[in-house]
């Protein structure tokens, strides 16, 4: 257990604190203007002339820019999503992380989708008065699309401003290193082999309240890993260090990786890929959760 006696390092352009999860003094008392202006480095006559476009055809200044050729249309969302603190990813950002449709498309009907299921684990999971419990995201197959369900749905936990950790639990087909572009020398298995190694939780660019916790090596035995005390005891201080914790997990076809992580995390969500999931393999997966300490939340349907 010696790993754990060790605290986790994190890799950050800033010190890990409550802080870094705490808006800007003054951003919500910036205008949209100031904002466009600032990014798109507009000149002093250039603001005067949307300032008098806006108030010739009483709009906002972002159309009005926008009409002038002065902005786009994306840096008026761009610029929303300053003023409001919510996180945006700029255009550089989405080509490196195309899957991640909850920072790249905010205001997207895929984006809708994961707020919706978000509001229904807030409400399931996270009670007044109960100890809090990471989520592992489970399902019986590979391509049903759950590295991709895992990341979006931490994107979502994270844009409500609560320090959320994606741990990435599939010590076979890891995938989440490559989803939000971070390093994947160091991780999760580093941990369980009892190697104490520096910035293994790594902090999303241009999120200041997501974090990433990868793999690393791909060991040998992932069974024997999971199985180790040391796997328990981290998720319960990782639990205890963040407002939220979504893990991704093995598919189940390839042994007890799914339910041994979902044991050691209290919660659980199973997901199915509509056409693909067979409903043996489903009714396999619920019942291995059967007389271990998870409360499973439910099932969802992967439409895409």
């Amino acid at each position: 257990m010696s790993d754990l006696k060790e605290p986790l390092h994190y890799a950050s352009s800033k010190p890990v604190d409550a802080q870094t999860t705490k808006p800007s003094a003054g951003l919500h008392d910036r205008s949209i203007g100031a904002i466009i202006a600032e990014t798109r480095n507009l000149s002093a006559d250039q603001v005067e002339r949307v300032l008098q476009y806006q108030r010739e055809r009483g709009i906002r200044f972002g159309e009005a820019a926008v009409a002038l050729g002065y902005a786009n249309a994306e840096d008026v969302l761009e610029a929303l999503s300053k003023q409001f603190h919510y996180p945006y990813a700029a255009s550089e950002r989405k080509s490196r992380s195309p899957e991640l449709v909850a920072l790249n498309q905010p205001f997207s009907s895929q984006a809708e989708v994961f707020r919706g299921i978000r509001s229904q684990i807030m409400m399931r999971l996270y009670r007044e008065g109960e100890p809090r419990r990471a989520l592992a995201i489970i399902s019986p197959d590979t391509m049903d699309g759950k590295s991709y369900f895992t990341a979006n749905l931490a994107v979502t936990l994270a844009q409500l401003g609560g320090r959320t950790l994606l741990v990435d639990a599939d010590l076979r087909r890891p995938r989440q290193h490559e989803i939000f572009d971070v390093a994947n020398q160091a991780g999760l298995s580093s941990i369980l082999s009892g190697r104490s190694e520096p910035r293994v939780i790594q902090q999303v660019e241009g999120m200041n309240s997501l974090f990433v916790l990868p793999v690393g090596a791909v060991p040998p035995n992932p069974v024997e890993l999971l199985e180790r005390p040391a796997f328990g005891m981290l998720m319960r201080e990782l639990a205890g260090k963040f407002d939220h914790v979504v893990v991704d997990t093995s598919a189940s076809l390839y042994g007890a990786d799914a339910s041994i992580v979902a044991s050691r995390c209290g919660a659980a969500l199973v997901l199915a890929r509509q056409d693909r999931s067979r409903v043996l393999a489903l009714q396999e997966l619920t019942d291995s959760l059967d007389g271990i300490n998870t409360t499973l939340l439910g099932t969802v349907m992967n439409q895409y």
